[in-house]
């Protein structure tokens, strides 16, 4: 399933129609006191483990990476944009150190320092914010509770920031590295964690280990054949049993015996007078080995959870198509031209929609339709790419949401001043960082680049909510309209967690608020006029050049930028949303309460477990699936039961 992205500080961009992707670097000296907490970075969205997992170095760097399946623990693997990468990594050769150095993200200047500041939240108060709102006529969602907010949107005073190493090795000596390395795989892990009956199978390699590690030595004695012999048919039958079994239920019969004769030939062995270092160094290469093999299981079930949720599931696959097939095979009258006058009337409500899963784009309609006061009033523009445009076409012409009315775009077919669109999806970026001495990990996204052609999209408009697909909303959103934005362009939720002062050295010498959050999209109220007036697009595009030049591709250049010129663009320009209005989190936090989700105006599944997903967290699928058309009879000749 296509992905939002994600990246910032250790920036590895990748696009949402693909696994992984370019990434920039960018570091600092590592933090060596371990009272001090571990910091953050951010990565991108195969969040896999890079060689060394969290570098710095000089230069920005693009990586384009390629390849196929680990076929043995001795390998390291990373998810790219189309393919998959394996690199040899058992010993340290010089192979591997050049992979290293090649896929270490890299970034000069004055950027090598620890950083460790506290993270105050530059969101209004929620009396503040209820007091200012008065005033301008402009009311929150009822109910709300700020106070049970997700971290991201309540950052703790004290939280440390920091910029890890990411290419010298490990990444946290405390062994709270695995969300660094692995991001929400590890999040997913700890909640299907089982527990393994294998008592048994533990000490029959145990005494596998020291077996092997005695062999040899006995070997080499030529009056103990008849022990050597017995000791290499042991470590055979049990090396065959371990083959098939990983637990104590997968054992054969009279295994008991078996441990018993490899007992008593150790013990035997131990008897005889043998070089302790031949032992000792056996001993450090079975470690090893083993090691290895648990490193290669690692990233092998890393590599199935990126599999699961980057990949698009069957029942959706099979709905696109059977929708495309359907749309040709049987002609439908087209309504647009008499639907023509509502999409650019300026007294209507205008929701945009980036999207090419049909699903998740109709869930976002029709919870939106369900909870509107006056629903003719709503009218829904729904940007895709070509290849789902006739999918999404004949899905809303099937489908009614009450009075409201949708407009589907195929932004590859649009022309605007000559010059083609390439479609591209909101950007995600996985942030980890401490607070309190926790780990967290949150995902901060934003606009793509294809965001910025709105004004010229929609000419005809003044004012547009854009939101993601995958949100669901729960409360009447028609207050947005009436919100007094007092000259700003973009009204978001920050992410204050993430100040600008602590990219300073991503974002170059530009002049910006070192106060400033960073903001979330997902629920954005857009400006369109003050948009134009401003130019903002231009703006836009300036930043991107200057970054573009050190990029290798264009590919890279549509998504890895996204975040650097997003930021910059609308500095001073944002109109922080009270937090009641916007919860996220639902894609990658097991422990967002039940309150704060009732009482959101809008829930926000960023993350990687999409509620559509099979790795969707359960709990939070209900407020989802309440909105699907199970009934739908394309619904159910593709089986879909999520």
């Amino acid at each position: 399933m296509p992905q939002k992205k994600k990246s910032a500080l250790l920036v590895d961009a990748a696009a949402k129609d693909g696994i992984g992707g370019y990434e920039i670097g960018l570091g600092g000296e590592r933090e060596r006191d371990e009272g001090r907490g571990w910091g953050w970075c951010l990565f991108g969205e195969a969040e896999m483990e890079r060689p060394g997992d969290c570098s710095f170095g000089s230069g920005f760097s693009f990586h384009a990476r390629s390849s196929s399946l680990p076929s043995r623990p001795s390998q390291w693997l990373s998810l790219s944009r189309s393919d998959l990468t394996i690199a040899m990594a058992g010993d340290r050769s010089n192979h591997v150190d050049d992979l290293v150095k090649q896929f270490a993200p890299t970034l000069s200047k004055d950027i090598l320092k620890n950083i460790s500041h506290p993270a105050e939240n530059e969101t209004k108060s929620p009396s503040a914010m209820h007091d200012n709102e008065e005033e301008k006529g402009f009311s929150v969602p009822p109910h709300a509770d700020l106070q049970s907010l997700p971290i991201e949107n309540n950052p703790k005073a004290g939280a440390s920031v920091q910029i890890i190493d990411y290419a010298k090795g490990g990444v946290d000596q405390s062994g709270k590295s695995c969300e660094l390395k692995f991001g929400s795989y590890c999040l997913w892990r700890e909640q299907h964690r089982e527990d393994m009956k294998d008592s048994m199978v533990k000490r029959l390699k145990d005494h596998l280990f020291v077996a092997r590690a005695y062999y040899p030595s006995i070997a080499k004695l030529p009056s103990q054949d008849k022990l050597s012999r017995e000791m290499r048919q042991n470590i055979q039958e049990v090396e065959r049993v371990l083959s098939e079994s990983t637990t104590d239920a997968d054992l054969p019969p009279q295994i008991g015996k078996k441990l018993h004769r490899m007992q008593a030939a150790i013990a035997r062995a131990k008897s005889f007078h043998v070089d302790c270092n031949n032992v000792d160094k056996k001993l450090r290469q079975i470690y090893d080995l083993t090691e290895d093999e648990a490193n290669f299981h690692m990233r092998q079930s890393v590599f199935l959870y990126q599999l699961a949720v980057q990949t698009m599931p069957k029942s959706l696959h099979c709905l696109s198509m059977r929708l495309t097939v359907e749309y040709f095979r049987s002609p439908f009258d087209d309504t647009e031209a008499s639907l023509a006058d509502k999409y650019i009337d300026r007294a209507l409500q205008h929701y945009v929609i980036f999207s090419t899963n049909v699903l998740a784009s109709s869930v976002v309609i029709n919870s939106t339709v369900m909870h509107a006061k006056e629903s003719g009033k709503l009218v829904f523009h729904v940007l895709t790419d070509e290849e789902n445009y006739f999918a999404m076409k004949l899905w809303f012409f099937r489908n009614t949401y009450k009075e409201a009315t949708i407009e589907v775009l195929n932004m590859e077919r649009l022309d605007l001043n000559n010059s083609k669109l390439q479609f591209s999806l909101p950007v995600e970026f996985r942030v980890s960082h401490s607070v309190d001495a926790q780990s967290r990990t949150e995902y901060l996204s934003t606009f793509s680049h294809l965001h910025y052609r709105l004004p010229e999209i929609f000419q005809n408009l003044e004012k547009v909510v854009v939101l993601d697909d995958d949100v669901v909303v729960q409360q009447d959103l028609s207050a947005l309209w009436n919100l007094n934005m007092e000259g700003k362009v973009n009204a978001a939720v920050q992410f204050c967690s993430v100040k600008l002062s602590l990219l300073k050295s991503y974002l170059g010498e530009n002049s910006f608020n070192k106060n400033s959050c960073a903001w979330m999209s997902g629920l954005n109220v857009i400006d369109l006029v003050k948009w134009r007036e401003l130019d903002l697009t231009e703006t836009y595009q300036k930043f991107v050049k200057e970054v573009s030049h050190i990029v290798s591709t264009q590919e890279a250049q549509n998504e890895a930028v996204a975040l650097h010129a997003s930021l910059l663009t609308f500095q001073d320009l944002i109109y922080p949303l009270d937090g009641s209005w916007a919860l996220s989190g639902l894609g990658h936090d097991y422990n967002v309460e039940v309150y704060p989700i009732r009482n959101a105006a809008v829930l926000h599944y960023n993350g990687k477990m999409k509620p559509w997903l099979e790795l969707g967290i359960p709990k939070y699928k209900g407020y989802w699936k309440n909105f699907v058309n199970r009934e739908d009879q394309f619904l159910t000749d593709c089986n879909w039961n999520s």
